[in-house]
C-alpha cells in the first residue's frame, strides 16, 4: 500500500472517530471508524513473499493525534496546557493499544488477534477511567450520548458494552470490506453479511424494545433549574458575590411555586470565604435561607468554593495548606463544594472528590516539586484541593428522598456515578457544573450529552444546572425534557420521577473491564511466551 493512500486512510479515520462528539453526530459512525486503520495494520503484517512488513505506527500516531485533536480542541481555551497534555496523552495510550494489537496478530494469528484489539482497547479505557492523569472524554461508548434510543441496554453494561459494540463491528465490517474487494462474490461473504447484520440488529432491537417498553415508577416531583449566566472569568474576581446571589434569587423567585421540590444552582457559586464551620452564619447563606422560608417545601442544592480548618496535627491532610491563627499555624483544606439548603438546620456538604489534573488537582507533588513555578504560571494549581473517600447524598426532611451531588468533571466516570446510587441510596442525579470556560464550542454540548448515559446507567432522573449553559432536565431513558441554552441568564421548572431500583450496571459496574483486564494479562503472556509453548 502507497504511502499516501496509509495517510489519506489514517485521516479518514480520524474523521469517523471525531463525528459521533458533535452535537450533529451519531454514534453509528464508530462502526466504520476503524476499519481505514485495520487496513493499515492489515498491510503492516509480514506478506507471504517474506518482505519486511510495513511499519504502520506513524499512521496510527496521525489519525488518534487528530482524533483527539478535533473532539477535544475546546479545552485551549481553558488552557493551552491541558490539550496539549491531553493530546500526548490520549494518543501515547492508544496508540500502544493499536501496536500491541498488531504484535499480537502478528504473533498469533487473525484470531487471537483480532480478540486482542477488542481486549486489549476495554482494558485500556477501563484503566483509563481509573488513572490518575487521564481525560477520558473520548471513550468510545461515549459517542453513543446523542443515540439514546439505541444504547438502553447501558443499564447493564455501562459505556463500556458500546466500547465493545463498536469495536466488534468494525471488525466484522473490515472483514467484510475486505473478502468483497478480495473475490466480489455475495456467495462467498454471505456468513461475513450475517454476522455483521446480527452484531448490529441484536442490540439495536433490544435497545428499541427496552426504549418503548421502559416505564418509569409515578413519583414525581417538581424540580427548577437555575442558570445564572455570569461568565467565569470574571465571577471569582470582578462581580461582587452579593451581585451574583441578586441574580440567582431573581430567577429562582419567578419560577419556584410553592409545590417545588428542589432548586439546583451551578457549580462554584458561592465562591468568596465559606468556612465549612460557620457555613450557616455566611451572609450569601442567610439570604438563601431567607427565600427558602417562603417555600418549606422545597430544598436547594448549589455549589460552593468551602474551607475547613484543622488546628489538631492528627487532622491534618496530605493536600492542607499552612495558615497563621491566633494561636499559631494551623492548616487548612480547600474544597470544591455542594451543598443543600433546606427546612431544617442541619446544612450537608459533599466535597468534590475526582478532581481536574492540573487544575484541581497535581498529582505526583514529590516528583514535580520542580515545576511548582512553571504550572501556577500557566494558570494551574500545584497544591490539589481536598477529597472525601466516601461519594454522599443529601437527605429530603420530608420524605427523606436522597440526591446525588454531581459536581462538574465527576460525571464523566459512569462506575464513579453508580456508587452516589449503590452505597448512598440517591433517587435523583444533580449534576451541578460550570462549562463556561471553554466558551461557545462543542466542550459543554458534549458535557451535557453525557449527562443521558448516566441517567440510563443508573435509570435515575437527571436535573442539570450548569451557570453558563447548558442545563436540562433528563428522565431515566436518557431523553432530554427541556434545556436553557448557551449563555442564557434563565431558569426552567418541570417534574421528574423518583426512582429506587437498581440496575444491573449499578450493581455490578465496570464488570466488562475486569474481564479485559484478567484476558489481556493471559493474552500477552501468551504471545510473549508463543515460542515455548510451541516448542
Amino acid at each position: 500500500m502507497k504511502r499516501s493512500h496509509k495517510i489519506l486512510l489514517a485521516l479518514l479515520s480520524a474523521l469517523l472517530l471525531s463525528i459521533p462528539f458533535f452535537q450533529w453526530g451519531t454514534g453509528l459512525v464508530l462502526f466504520f471508524a476503524f476499519v481505514p486503520l485495520l487496513f493499515i495494520e492489515d498491510s503492516g503484517q509480514k506478506p507471504d513473499n517474506g518482505q519486511k512488513p510495513g511499519r504502520i505506527t506513524w499512521y496510527v500516531i496521525l489519525a488518534f493525534a487528530l482524533f483527539v485533536l478535533l473532539t477535544t480542541y475546546w479545552v485551549y481555551w481553558a488552557t493551552w496546557v491541558g490539550i496539549v497534555a491531553a493530546l500526548i496523552v490520549n494518543t501515547t495510550y492508544m496508540t500502544l493499544v493499536f501496536w500491541l494489537f498488531h504484535f499480537t496478530r502478528r504473533k498469533l494469528g487473525d484470531r487471537l488477534g483480532y480478540v486482542s484489539l477488542v481486549v486489549y482497547w476495554l482494558t485500556f479505557e477501563f484503566l483509563y477511567l481509573r488513572a490518575v492523569v487521564n481525560f477520558p472524554w473520548t471513550i468510545l461508548g461515549n459517542g453513543f450520548a446523542n443515540d439514546v434510543m439505541l444504547i438502553q441496554w447501558y443499564e447493564w453494561t455501562g459505556v463500556l458494552g458500546g466500547s465493545l459494540w463498536v469495536l466488534i463491528m468494525n471488525i466484522l465490517l473490515f472483514k467484510l470490506l475486505k473478502g468483497w474487494l478480495q473475490d466480489r462474490s455475495f456467495a462467498a461473504n454471505r456468513q461475513r453479511i450475517g454476522w455483521v447484520v446480527g452484531f448490529f440488529m441484536i442490540p439495536l432491537f433490544v435497545s428499541l424494545f427496552r426504549y418503548l417498553s421502559y416505564e418509569e415508577q409515578d413519583a414525581p416531583y417538581e424540580i427548577v433549574v437555575l442558570q445564572p449566566n455570569i461568565d467565569p472569568y470574571q465571577k471569582f474576581i470582578d462581580i461582587p458575590q452579593e451581585e451574583q446571589t441578586a441574580y440567582l434569587l431573581q430567577l429562582a423567585d419567578s419560577l419556584v411555586t410553592p409545590e417545588t421540590d428542589y432548586i439546583v444552582g451551578p457549580e462554584t457559586f458561592i465562591n468568596n470565604t465559606v468556612w465549612e464551620a460557620g457555613i450557616g452564619q455566611h451572609p450569601e447563606i442567610k439570604k438563601l435561607k431567607a427565600f427558602l422560608a417562603n417555600y418549606p417545601k422545597a430544598k436547594m442544592v448549589l455549589g460552593a468554593s468551602t474551607l475547613v480548618l484543622y488546628t489538631d496535627p492528627s487532622q491534618y491532610t496530605t493536600t492542607s495548606r499552612p495558615i497563621r491563627g491566633p494561636g499559631g499555624e494551623y492548616r487548612y483544606d480547600s474544597f470544591n463544594s455542594a451543598f443543600q439548603l433546606d427546612s431544617s438546620d442541619v446544612i450537608p456538604i459533599y466535597h468534590k472528590s475526582k478532581l481536574v489534573v492540573g487544575v484541581e488537582h497535581m498529582p505526583y507533588t514529590h516528583l514535580l516539586a520542580p515545576l511548582e513555578k512553571l504550572t501556577i504560571k500557566l494558570g494551574g494549581a500545584f497544591r490539589s484541593n481536598g477529597t472525601q473517600e466516601f461519594r454522599e447524598t443529601f437527605v429530603s426532611p420530608q420524605d427523606s428522598t436522597r440526591v446525588a451531588p454531581i459536581i462538574c468533571w465527576e460525571s464523566i466516570f459512569g462506575e464513579y456515578v453508580t456508587e452516589y446510587v449503590r452505597e448512598a441510596g440517591a433517587n435523583f442525579l444533580f449534576i451541578i457544573t460550570n462549562d463556561g470556560w471553554w466558551k461557545n464550542t462543542p466542550g459543554h454540548r458534549q458535557h451535557n450529552s453525557f449527562a443521558h448515559l448516566r441517567a440510563i446507567e443508573t435509570r435515575r432522573s437527571v436535573a442539570r444546572s450548569a451557570n453558563t449553559g447548558i442545563s436540562s432536565l433528563i428522565d431515566q431513558r436518557g431523553r432530554e425534557l427541556a434545556r436553557i441554552g448557551w449563555w442564557k441568564r434563565s431558569g426552567l421548572r418541570g417534574v421528574l420521577n423518583r426512582n429506587d431500583r437498581i440496575t444491573f450496571y449499578v450493581k455490578h459496574g465496570d464488570y466488562l473491564g475486569r474481564m479485559a483486564l484478567l484476558l489481556t494479562v493471559i493474552l500477552l503472556l501468551y504471545t510473549l511466551l508463543i515460542r515455548f509453548f510451541r516448542k
